[in-house]
């Protein structure tokens, strides 16, 4: 196995090993977050935020929603929907921050069922558009994968701007006066478990993890390793110089740990994953390693395996939902309520309210299959999530669009060589 070690600069990021003599836990764990910060450009103090609220919506019955943008890295911005619930309870709530998968963002079924049904539970939600989809597309399209043209050269720019536009989501959850900055979660799907794994072990203001579709960090050669996308293959590799290429995946999870708790959820037939290659067994291995590091049990990851299911955002079920009240305590619904609270088919659901959902994830075995908790969940329509009219969005055009940031970071940045992993079949 040959890998170089390499960060933009040439600063070489050595010496940082879990085996590092001197350094307790914690002082390893905090050099491996400034060394993962550097190689995926993840600007440390984050931007300032610059949040601005442009409208306000009833998105269902007992829920109020916000159009809102934020700041992010190279000076770009975010549109994001928060949800709250209406009437809002007398105390602090939780947050929650949804991470979308590749093609998704905040018109997403699955975005806004979480936003309106965990804002129901007493929570504030924020979901957004990814780079490239929804507003942050010149042609303001979702399912466009704008940014899997990027020049894998640039890749860990690209997973530096996911972070921060994740990060940033959880800095405006702290800032709210409704918002109890003690219980802030986070939940990613597919693509945006990978962001919200990585962004867990950097962001210790996080105190709950539900990654779904998910997981898969593997050792040299492995699941990341060999992928094509710019978004995950170059930074995955980057982290090898942090971490070690075969330690990657026990060092993220320990610096999970540290922060608080993380539910992965999967279906055993879950291929977009390689779930086949990456068992129970293969996760049981994954903690084992993740114990050793980080000293004991104490809020190392657990799984859930479901036979013959394949990729979906599983936390919208009864057991994602119940994780979440034991994590964060929702102000309006109690475990027993949740145990009790009936549950909805999505297919139905999405044929019967108009709700498009691609007919790849309306499987049974997928999205469409899913039990999702509660019921009374409006199709909302594009009108409905869109943040800026169109000439708010032809003013704020260059600081929102895939194209735009592309420009930018490949004008103002010199591209960086994708660090050189051999394949060795260790990492499945």
């Amino acid at each position: 196995m040959r890998i170089r070690r390499w960060v933009a600069g040439a600063v070489l990021l050595a010496g940082v090993t879990a085996g590092a003599a001197g350094n307790s836990n914690a002082q390893r764990n905090e050099a491996w977050r400034e060394g993962m910060r550097a190689a995926l450009h993840v600007p440390s103090p984050l931007p300032k935020l610059d949040l601005q609220v442009w409208s306000e919506f009833e998105a269902a019955k007992g829920v109020r929603a916000e159009r809102v943008t934020y700041a992010t890295a190279d000076g770009m911005v975010v549109p994001a929907i928060v949800y709250r619930p209406d009437p809002e309870p007398r105390r602090r709530m939780p947050g929650i921050v949804i991470v979308n998968g590749h093609g998704s963002d905040k018109y997403g079924w699955y975005a806004f069922w979480s936003g309106i049904e965990f804002a129901r539970a007493g929570a504030v939600v924020v979901t957004y558009d990814m780079i490239g989809e929804g507003e942050r597309n010149s042609e303001r399209r979702s399912q466009a994968g704008a940014h899997d043209k990027l020049p894998l050269e640039y890749g860990t720019r690209l997973t530096g701007l996911m972070l921060t536009d994740m990060m940033q989501a959880v800095t405006l959850l702290a800032a709210r006066t409704d918002v109890d900055r003690e219980r802030i979660g986070v939940a990613g799907y597919s693509m945006g478990s990978f962001v919200a794994a990585i962004g867990g072990a950097l962001d210790k203001r996080i105190h709950a993890e539900v990654l779904s579709g998910a997981g898969v960090f593997d050792g040299a050669g492995g699941y990341y390793d060999m992928g094509k996308l710019p978004c995950q293959r170059p930074a995955y590799r980057a982290l090898a110089a942090v971490l070690g290429a075969e330690e990657r995946g026990p060092a993220l999870m320990a610096l999970n740990a540290e922060r608080g708790p993380t539910l992965v959820m999967n279906g055993e037939q879950d291929t977009v994953m390689d779930l086949p290659h990456h068992n129970q067994a293969w996760f049981d291995g994954l903690r084992a390693r993740t114990i050793a590091l980080n000293g004991s049990e104490r809020n190392v990851f657990t799984t859930v395996m479901y036979p013959g299911i394949s990729h979906r955002t599983s936390w919208v079920n009864r057991d994602g939902f119940l994780w979440l009240e034991d994590q964060l305590h929702f102000e309006n619904w109690t475990r027993s309520q949740i145990e009790a609270m009936p549950l909805t088919h999505v297919s139905e659901w999405a044929k019967a309210n108009g709700v498009f959902i691609a007919p790849n994830y309306m499987r049974e075995d997928r999205e469409g299959g899913l039990m999702a908790v509660g019921g009374d969940v409006p199709g909302l329509t594009r009108m409905q999530l869109t943040v800026l009219d169109d000439s708010q969005w032809g003013l704020m055009k260059d600081r929102l669009i895939y194209d735009a940031w592309a420009a930018k970071v490949m004008k103002q940045y010199p591209p960086e060589p994708v660090a050189e992993i051999e394949q060795s079949g260790k990492g499945k």
